[in-house]
């Protein structure tokens, strides 16, 4: 008689989530200052047959919230049923910098650049550390969902590491409007799940403190395609938004403001471009000034600052350029 393989345990925080089992689990990180316990909610959904673990996550950093939402609406939806390996659903890993509307925790120190962390570091590291130590060595596949910051809108976007030719798969499977490598950042967790050898993307869409729901939808959309990617779902359905293939970008730079004043955009984010084209203005209240804003190749938007007033030097649009 054949003997049927079975997938293998998840264990966090002290608790184990068997094959064919579905359980929340909790983190403990720290308290308030009330003492109230502050810990990550992290939602197992164990098939019975083996097959990857994948983790998706949000809320790295606590304001950007179009990725939580994502997160929780495909819960709502029952979208992580999977029937064969396992996903670690993460909707909230900052809650600190949620409770607060921010993009760190309470004393300034970004969680993204923490790991791995120390079992005794301030509280990101701590944070970054038993998230490592909990979750990370436990997945197959890591895909974090982030939006822009500070009034930046990035069109949806994943980025992937060119040394990690399997994180270029998954960019690829996911199949975001646009793709790019994007170089390791010392301390995020992308560079940790890298060290681990865990293939790992980075879907940024939206901006912070801002719903968004074509971003949101496109996050569905990608998590969707990676479940199907690795038969980890078997049920044909819509798609979420429609899609053609991702535009790969092969360069990007920032376009910044030459001046102080108002800046206007001229063109939507995630629009082709070509070179000389007006892409906004800068003016002041009293319309004496009017200095234009021009693509400097052809390309796309994948990012607009939406602050309608600026200063010299601060960046306006993020454009790139395909093959």
């Amino acid at each position: 008689m054949d003997v049927v393989e079975e997938n293998k345990d998840i264990i966090i925080g002290g608790q184990t989530v068997s094959p064919g089992e579905e359980k929340l689990l909790k983190i403990n990180i720290d308290r308030l200052p009330t003492g109230t316990l502050i810990d990550i909610p992290v939602y197992v959904f164990n098939a019975k047959k083996p097959g990857p673990t994948i983790l998706v996550q949000a809320g790295l950093h606590g304001d950007e919230i179009n990725g939580i939402e994502t997160v929780r609406r495909m819960m709502a939806e029952k979208r992580f049923k999977v029937n064969k390996g396992s996903v670690i659903a993460v909707p909230i890993l900052n809650i600190f910098g949620f409770i607060h509307y921010s993009r760190d925790v309470p004393d300034g120190k970004d969680v993204n650049r923490s790991f791995p962390g120390t079992k005794t570091g301030s509280m990101a590291s701590r944070m970054a550390y038993h998230y490592v130590s909990e979750i990370m060595h436990q997945i197959d596949y890591g895909i974090d969902l982030h939006t822009g910051g500070g009034q930046r809108h990035n069109f949806p976007q994943v980025r992937f590491t060119a040394e990690d030719e399997m994180s270029k798969k998954l960019a690829e499977v996911f199949n975001a409007p646009i793709s790019f490598p994007s170089k390791l950042i010392k301390g995020s967790f992308r560079n940790a799940a890298f060290q681990l050898e865990k293939p790992t993307i980075v879907f940024e869409a939206g901006e912070s403190m801002r719903f968004d729901d074509y971003s949101i939808l496109q996050g569905m959309q990608g998590v969707f395609n990676v479940l199907k990617h690795f038969g980890m779902i078997s049920k044909t359905e819509t798609d979420f938004v429609e899609r053609n293939k991702t535009v790969h970008l092969t360069s990007r730079r920032w376009l910044r403001a030459p001046t102080a004043g108002m800046f206007i955009p001229k063109i939507t984010n995630g629009s082709e471009i070509k070179k000389g084209q007006i892409l906004g203005i800068i003016t002041d209240a009293i319309a004496k000034r009017n200095k234009q804003i021009k693509a400097p190749y052809d390309g796309y938007i994948l990012c607009v600052n939406h602050q309608a007033v600026i200063n010299q030097g601060e960046a306006l649009f993020h454009v790139g350029m395909a093959l």
